[in-house]
């Protein structure tokens, strides 16, 4: 595969350092070399290899809770099955490295772990810790006019536990999927996976039939929807010999169309599509099994207030209707040495313990920022649409949606910061940082992400280290591909909210 190591040294000076080697990061890589050709620039990536979720992840089943027809890159068809597992998704981005010939560009073992913004000379020096396969870990400094982040929004080394009371006492082995052991063997165990999110759902699916059991215990439940692993246009148009790069776009279109409606119907009906969720959990349950849908699978809040996951052909509630696998819902009060105690007295019995419990955020990839010698304090920051920041120069972070591909909006910004670039070279300016014009001063100001319209755990834990958004544009954070897709690629450039140098 392309992360194969090479001997190329980094850079000591670039027009635009890519940080991130994983689906944002590559696709940048793509935008800048076909959009900006003559840029000096390279990736660097803290992990031995690309990928990065789908490295990380290495769990039993991993796979993407996103269709990729639009988790996949515009400019590359997707030729396989809407839901695709992590190796899959490692060999398409393999493909894309190689027909893009980003081998030499791509540096791994590269951690950055400062960046320094100097104004006098219009640039960042970012340090960074090489560490080899073999060899002791060397820094190494860059100058750079432009910082493309594209690190993700949660820390790769690992995942979020809570702390329990009575942990230390449990006698088996406790795991994180973040950090799955390739040794272990679950063999006639009893498994409990914590958890009810799209990692759980993939997790206990793959591992019934495996073990003795496996049980997944959650706090609340989580919004699923089932169906299969197919799309019925996708395989008309290729029975049909359409091209795949026409069935690709006509496709990405389809589900677009398809995703918005039903968003759209989460807030505007939401009693009748959480009716149409349930009928399809009970369905997937078998007759014998569906009364599970209303105890188990009925959460308290509205579709997509949080992230609605889909279960491919039903392989979760298949594994409930076998026998194979169980579901409890309620409060941890302690683990005990045979197992979980529940706040209702119910001893859950374990051999393994896997803590599927969600992540940590990272925020700008946990780098120590500095402008001109002072600290970055990023929670002061305001927004300009949800990729720039005020008191931030020559910096975008990709930060890519909950409720569509992550992708969608790494292509779009791919095509911003192109038309960014291209601007600052036509009209010879070596500086750009969003201002607050006059008459946005004393506007309402609210969290990067409002609580109503999304509030996943790991956002609630972190939400004070992030930017606010403002009441108008350019100062909100949309996370809305239907607007965006419009708004984006006709941003202003000269609207007064970005000030150039």
């Amino acid at each position: 595969m392309s992360q194969t190591p090479h001997m190329n040294l980094l850079p000591a000076q670039l027009d635009v350092l890519i940080i991130g080697a994983g689906i944002s990061g590559v696709g940048a890589a793509c935008h800048l070399q076909q959009q900006c050709p003559g840029k000096r620039f390279a990736l660097v990536e803290s992990q031995a290899g690309f990928g990065g979720t789908w490295r990380t992840h290495s769990y039993p089943g991993a796979r993407s809770d996103s269709d990729l027809f639009t988790f996949g890159y515009r400019f590359k068809p997707w030729r396989g099955d809407p839901i695709a597992t992590a190796d899959q998704i490692l060999k398409y981005m393999d493909e894309v490295i190689s027909e893009h010939h980003l081998s030499e560009r791509i540096h791994y073992g590269h951690r950055v772990l400062s960046a320094r913004w100097s104004s006098a000379e219009a640039c960042w020096f970012v340090k960074i810790q090489h560490t080899p396969a073999e060899g002791s870990p060397v820094i190494r400094q860059v100058r750079c006019n432009f910082l493309w982040m594209c690190q993700g929004y949660y820390r790769h080394a690992e995942g979020y536990t809570p702390e329990w009371p009575g942990r230390a006492d449990f006698a088996g082995r406790i795991v994180h999927p973040q950090q799955w052991p390739q040794d272990l063997d679950l063999t006639g165990q009893r498994v409990v996976v914590i958890g009810s999110g799209a990692t759980a759902a993939t997790l206990v699916p793959s591992l019934a039939g495996t073990c003795e059991h496996v049980t997944m215990l959650q706090r609340s439940p989580t919004w699923f929807a089932t169906g299969r692993n197919a799309n019925e246009l996708a395989d008309t148009l290729r029975a049909l010999d359409i091209p795949h790069e026409w069935t690709h776009e006509i496709v990405r279109r389809k589900v677009l169309h398809d995703q918005a409606n039903i968003q759209q119907r989460c807030v505007q009906e939401p009693d009748a599509v959480a009716a149409e969720l349930l009928a399809g959990v009970r369905e997937a349950l078998g007759p014998d099994f569906a009364h599970l849908a209303d105890i188990h699978f009925k959460p308290s809040y509205r579709p997509w207030q949080q992230r609605l996951a889909f279960v491919p052909n039903g392989d979760l509630f298949k594994a409930v209707r076998n026998g194979q696998a169980s579901v409890v819902t309620g409060q941890i009060e302690r683990f005990l040495p045979e197992g979980i105690r529940l706040s209702n007295g119910e001893v859950v019995p374990a051999d393994v313990i896997v803590t599927a419990t969600g992540f940590n955020l990272n925020v700008l990839g946990d780098i120590a920022f500095q402008i001109d010698e002072q600290p970055l304090d990023f929670g002061r920051s305001v927004t300009w649409r949800g990729a720039m920041f005020t008191g931030l120069p020559n910096l975008v972070w990709v930060f890519g949606y909950f409720r569509a591909s992550w992708t969608l909006r790494s292509d779009l910004l791919g095509d911003f910061v192109c038309k960014l670039l291209q601007h600052m070279d036509t009209h010879g300016l070596s500086s750009v940082v969003p201002q607050l014009r006059p008459e946005d001063q004393g506007m309402a100001l609210s969290p990067w992400v409002r609580p109503d319209n999304f509030n996943p755990g790991y956002l609630a834990r972190s939400m004070h280290q992030l930017p606010r958004q403002g009441d108008r544009a350019p100062w909100l954070h949309l996370q809305d591909y239907r607007i965006e897709k419009d708004t984006l690629p006709a941003a202003a450039l000269d609207d007064r909210s970005l000030i150039f140098n």
